[in-house]
């Protein structure tokens, strides 16, 4: 399980340190993706098994289904890690989240996250001022806050 948030610079050849946390559940290879709200999503290779067949149950001729899958698909690469501990983020992914210098990568449970610092600390601040709301209205999550 990913969780957490780090913050890391992207270097000048376009690489980013993914935190030693979460190394070990990554694996030796990995797939990066378009995300959803300007950021991009990295799965274990498990984890992309699990989506992929998920996403391949979507009915083709409902056109939502295919527009989210060609969206999610044709920006996916398999990655590694360098001997650094370090992700080469290819240029279409770092325009798709605005990425330049300063980055965030969230753990969210299955998943890590790399965002534009100043896209996260906005998206966050949205975020904060309806947390109550958004619990309210998850209903059938049931636990204790």
């Amino acid at each position: 399980m990913f969780m957490g948030e780090y913050q890391h610079n992207i270097d000048e050849k376009g690489r980013v340190i993914v935190p030693s946390k979460f190394r070990d559940s990554l694996g030796s290879t990995f797939i990066m993706t378009r995300g959803l709200d300007q950021c991009l999503f990295i799965y274990p290779s498990a984890e992309w098994s699990v989506l992929e067949k998920k996403l391949k149950a979507l009915p083709l001729m409902k056109s939502d289904a295919r527009a989210f899958t060609r969206f999610f698909f044709s920006g996916a690469t398999e990655c590694e890690l360098d001997k650094q501990g370090r992700v080469n983020i290819p240029n279409n992914l770092k325009s798709h989240a605005k990425l330049e210098k300063e980055s965030i990568l969230i753990g969210v449970s299955n998943r890590i996250e790399v965002w534009n610092k100043e896209v996260w600390e906005g998206y966050f601040q949205q975020s904060e001022s309806s947390f109550n709301e958004i619990a309210e209205k998850l209903v059938d999550l049931d636990f204790d806050m």
